[in-house]
């Protein structure tokens, strides 16, 4: 199968939800990401009866749900490396029901970001943090590998987090945690900041662990309305043999998601072709 594009759908701000599946199937986008915020504050309130409606229409409007991003956005008191063992195990319960939400709408990718929720506490040591998250983890990816999903653990650059600032970190932590049902994503925007062009360190990944990628400019547009040149990451990810969705997640809306979204999958489409 050939590269699949899909869209997360908190660019369409205020849109029903059947409206925006729709929307982007018109485009040529074969999935949509979704963030949980933008169906309930706390995804525990998101009952049976919506998921299942929910999953109805995207199949409906002939597209995939391809997963979960932006986790724990608005989920004030959680992190995944706190030293404190309570706030610890509320975050691994929450990330738990996340897993089943992802389940129950049909994705099979939870894209763990959330930088606030991975920043270190005042004067904590780096390698206990990492031990902690390690340990979160290991058992989350049992429960996530149940569920029948993969969480895919993005880098994130240091203006944003103090925890997992690099691909090379990233994919250390990915063979720590040693599950099946716990990968690596990588997102342009992070990559960014690593001092190389992204495409170069999608090379060094060279594909063993990537299981999900953001495209997005720099400016935080999307694809091909800001200056990166996407043709050398199409040449990259298909050289390193990637299979899994190309996901368009901006972070300026400036543009309206009519425009975003059609010039975003123009961009990939040609690049891909070119690549």
């Amino acid at each position: 199968m050939g590269i699949r594009y899909a869209i997360c759908n908190e660019l369409y701000q205020g849109w029903e939800i059947g409206r925006v599946f729709a929307h982007a199937r018109s485009l040529g986008y074969h999935g949509v990401e979704i963030a949980p915020f933008t169906l309930a504050e706390d995804c525990r309130e998101i009952f049976p009866g919506r998921r299942s409606a929910i999953r109805r229409v995207a199949e409906a409007e002939g597209v995939e749900i391809v997963g979960l991003h932006w986790l724990l956005s608005g989920r004030e008191g959680l992190n995944i490396c706190t030293p404190d063992a309570l706030v610890r195990r509320a975050t691994a319960e929450y990330i738990e029901a996340l897993a089943g939400l992802c389940s129950d709408l049909g994705g099979r990718i939870m894209v763990f970001g959330s930088p606030k929720h991975r920043r270190l506490a005042p004067s904590q040591a780096y390698l206990e943090a990492w031990r902690l998250a390690v340990d979160l983890f290991r058992g989350m990816a049992e429960k996530a590998l149940r569920a029948g999903v993969t969480i895919a653990f993005e880098p994130l650059g240091p203006e944003e987090t103090d925890f997992v600032n690099t691909m090379a970190e990233g994919s250390l932590l990915v063979r720590e945690v040693g599950s099946p049902a716990f990968k690596l994503h990588l997102d342009v925007k992070a990559m960014a900041t690593e001092g190389r062009p992204p495409h170069e360190t999608i090379k060094l990944e060279g594909g063993r662990n990537l299981v999900h990628f953001h495209a997005n400019d720099p400016n935080r547009k999307g694809p091909g309305m800001g200056a990166l040149d996407f043709t050398p990451i199409a040449a990259a990810l298909k050289e390193t043999g990637y299979g899994g969705y190309v996901s368009v997640e901006i972070f300026d809306f400036s543009e309206g998601p009519e425009v975003t979204a059609a010039a975003s999958i123009s961009t990939l489409k040609k690049c891909f072709e070119r690549g």
